[in-house]
């Protein structure tokens, strides 16, 4: 089973991005979780969301304490959150940042080699597509391409069901772009 905590502020699709890939998953014919952490929070406080994924049954209904993987969808939470508490070690993280990465270690407050880092600029890529600052979908993109937990076209597909026409089509492609321009620090 692979299990991963997303972490966003409220009104940037962390819950949003969980389940599509939750669907993908299911779409493969994979067992799939995926549920938020938050109660009465406003937009911009920080949220948890998780995904399980699959090959047998889920039977457990809980938080996920040790992620297999970590996605940061805002990273000015780096500066306020402990975003690694739990990872597994050699565990997957994936932030939307595009500055110097050494910068991104001292933020996370890790060694490199101990966990696979990988960054993307999912914010720019979405400005420059959907024209606002949501980067989940673009997040999702370069979470199937760093760990591979579900195929690209399951989760493109995913996308279109979820936002029909012009907008899908727009997430799509920034689901595409980063899938393409997530690389590993």
């Amino acid at each position: 089973m692979i299990e991963i905590r997303w972490h966003g502020r409220g009104g940037q699709g962390a819950w949003t991005a969980s389940n599509i890939l939750a669907q993908a998953a299911l779409k493969e014919e994979k067992y799939a979780q995926s549920f938020p952490a938050f109660g009465p929070e406003r937009m911009g406080t920080p949220i948890l969301a998780f995904t399980r994924i699959s090959d047998e049954p889920i039977h457990i209904h809980c938080m996920v304490y040790n992620p297999d993987a970590i996605v940061v969808l805002d990273p000015t939470l780096l500066k306020t959150i402990n975003v690694v508490a739990g990872l597994k070690e050699g565990g997957t993280i994936i932030v939307n940042y595009s500055n110097e990465a050494r910068e991104l270690y001292k933020l996370l407050n890790v060694e490199a080699g101990k966990y696979r880092v990988y960054t993307v600029p999912a914010t720019e890529i979405a400005i420059e597509v959907l024209g606002r600052p949501i980067a989940n979908t673009a997040m999702i993109g370069s979470l199937v391409k760093a760990m591979g937990v579900v195929r690209l076209e399951s989760v493109l597909e995913t996308i279109r069901e979820r936002f029909p026409g012009t907008i899908g089509e727009r997430n799509v492609e920034a689901a595409k772009r980063a899938y393409e321009q997530v690389k590993e620090v």
